[in-house]
Formats: C-alpha cells, structure tokens, sequence
C-alpha cells in the first residue's frame, strides 16, 4: 500500500467520527425529551445539561472532521 492510499483510508476513517457525532447528538435530545415528557416540571433544570451534552458531541464530530482534512491536504 503507497502512502497516498493510507493517507485517504486514514481519512476515511477519521470521517465516521462525524457521522457518530449525529447520532450522539439525536442521542442526547432524544433522552431529554424522554426525561422532560416523563417529568415536566424538571425539564427547565435539564436544559443546562442538554447544551452541554450537545456541544460535547458536536465537538467529537468537529474534531474527526479536522482530523480527517488534515490528513487529506496535510500529511
């Protein structure tokens, strides 16, 4: 295998990051809403975490994202 190859498969595989990412996310507000139909009245503490929880999987995907393109046009 040339390096160019291992170079794309590399990415490619640091880009199914981003497609985990989205499912992390459809994840995370699936639960609240989970919670937040379960116990209505808790819902407004839980939104806090919601972001947080969000954020945090948008980032993972960010990065395999960052990963990946820097192993296409850097490495």
């Amino acid at each position: 295998m040339d390096a160019e190859a291992a170079k794309l498969l590399g990415a490619g595989l640091a880009a199914i990051g981003a497609g985990v990412a989205a499912v992390g996310v459809g994840n995370v507000f699936g639960s609240f809403l989970e919670s937040a139909l379960r116990n209505p009245s808790a819902a407004d503490g839980q939104q806090g975490r919601l972001f947080i929880g969000f954020a945090a999987a948008e980032l993972l995907g960010l990065l395999a994202f960052v990963v990946a393109m820097i192993l296409i046009f850097v490495a």
